[in-house]
């Protein structure tokens, strides 16, 4: 078989396909090709925008007979840029967005191609919510078969301890239902083993009563960061469960609803998100706010849960450049606070930040071998992120990104979370799955001995 064609050939083989094929040579190719990184820039042979499952079949059976590479692109970012390929074919599902809630049975079924805002519309509608993430234009495949940390991780769990089955379709083009008693195997691998077996056309999650939550951020001056995280490190994880508060350093955003006087300061604080009732949420926070000297604000308050989730939407838009490095972290010595308030000091561009999201509470009721996300014993997830709409700065923002992950690794768990990875090797892939890989590895084999669904943080067949 060729592993290359052209895109006429392509339409009269997929002629059944009900979506949109986009080539090279249409109007809207550069358009269909845009991934939310603007570092990533690659070309496809074909886009696929399909309509509905049988399409993706129909597709992954074309990339397989004729050995072309295969990237599948759900609702959001994928910082990696993997989503995309060069010379390849793309499925794209973001038409499948679908969303049924189902609110006596505590459930939503939800297409491969929402963002996870769409669903959290969806749910609070009903007073319901489950874990998603901080940013609400991040994509629900995505961020789910990569575990899924944000706001809800302490309260509930990650995304995947809440996913009770997903429909998807395999490398050789069969359409599967996968949960604990269908394929078990397969819906264990899917929970953080990432896009390597086959693509997710929908998830059923579980849902949990919530509508308001309190929240918001407490900024220190950046001059703080040693004293601030130190106390902060020490507090978070004696803390309620109801209280979930990531750590940053970074810059307040030049636009309301922050002061005037505060914007493109450069800061370290944490942002809330409290489950229970505000006179609750100040006394959760208050060990933290006591122990620290006055900051420069605080500013919690009710909230509907998609607010929180939309929070960030506007300061980091689709078309900006990043570069980002991660690890899971189960302790923060005192040498790796001193790391964190040097180069929290030395942001490349008002919109870098590092981050320190929690994995504890709910997401350690499970064990590292219930579901493929095998660090369960960490205590957080790091990210360093290089973010600046100006490509002239991409090596400022790689340098800071790269070279602040070097210092604090020796400090590190080993592995990291592999939706906030670049494409860096196989030992990294392996160190983030630890003693999960060879199962993994046999899984792969079992549903895509090939090697089909190799654009990702890719785990090879053993």
């Amino acid at each position: 078989m060729s592993t290359t064609i052209e895109t006429g050939d392509a339409r009269r083989e997929l002629a059944d396909v009900r979506g949109r094929l986009t080539g090279p040579e249409d109007a809207g190719y550069d358009e269909a090709r845009k991934v939310y990184n603007a570092m990533i820039d690659r070309r496809p042979a074909l886009i696929a925008r399909v309509a509905d499952a049988d399409d993706v079949a129909r597709v992954v059976r074309f990339a397989r007979d004729h050995q072309l590479p295969l990237a599948v692109r759900g609702g959001g970012h994928n910082g990696g840029g993997l989503g995309v390929v060069d010379d390849g074919v793309v499925i794209d599902l973001g038409d499948l967005r679908d969303i049924v809630v189902d609110p006596a049975a505590r459930t939503a079924r939800v297409g491969g191609g929402c963002t996870w805002g769409e669903v959290d519309r969806a749910t609070n509608a009903h007073g319901l919510a489950t874990p998603s993430g901080i940013i609400s234009t991040t994509g629900v495949g995505g961020l789910t078969l990569g575990g899924g940390l944000g706001h809800l991780t302490r309260a509930f769990g990650l995304a995947i301890d809440n996913l009770l089955e997903v429909e998807m379709v395999l490398a050789s083009g069969e359409r599967v239902t996968a949960n604990e008693t269908e394929h078990p195997n397969l819906f264990w691998a899917v929970r953080g083993g990432g896009g390597n077996f086959g693509v997710v056309t929908s998830f059923l999650f579980r849902l949990h009563e919530l509508d308001t939550v309190i929240a918001g951020p407490t900024f220190w001056p950046v001059e703080q960061t040693a004293e601030v995280l130190a106390a902060y490190r020490d507090f978070l994880p004696a803390a309620p469960r109801e209280l979930n508060g990531f750590f940053l350093v970074g810059a307040v955003p030049p636009a309301p609803p922050f002061p005037e006087e505060l914007h493109l300061r450069t800061i370290c604080g944490v942002v809330w998100c409290h489950i229970g009732s505000e006179e609750q949420a100040a006394a959760d926070m208050a060990p933290l706010l006591d122990a620290l000297p006055a900051p420069l604000l605080h500013a919690p308050s009710p909230m509907p849960h998609p607010a929180l989730q939309s929070a960030f939407d506007g300061l980091y838009p689709p078309g900006d450049q990043w570069y980002w490095r991660a690890d899971f972290v189960t302790d923060i010595p005192d040498e790796a606070v001193a790391v964190h308030a040097d180069f929290g000091a030395r942001l490349p561009s008002w919109k870098s930040t590092m981050h320190l999201y929690p994995i504890d509470g709910a997401a350690h009721d499970a064990e590292p071998g219930d579901t493929a996300w095998s660090y369960r014993d960490a205590r957080w997830g790091s990210v360093f992120a290089g973010v600046d709409a100006d490509p002239a700065n991409v090596e400022a923002i790689r340098s800071w990104s790269v070279d602040y992950f070097e210092a604090l690794h020796p400090y590190s768990a080993g592995g990291a979370y592999v939706n906030m990875m670049m494409d860096e090797g196989e030992d990294r892939i392996r160190a983030s799955y630890r003693g999960n890989y060879e199962r993994l590895a046999d899984v792969k084999a079992q549903y895509d001995p090939d090697n089909l669904f190799r654009v990702n943080q890719n785990i090879k067949p053993a």
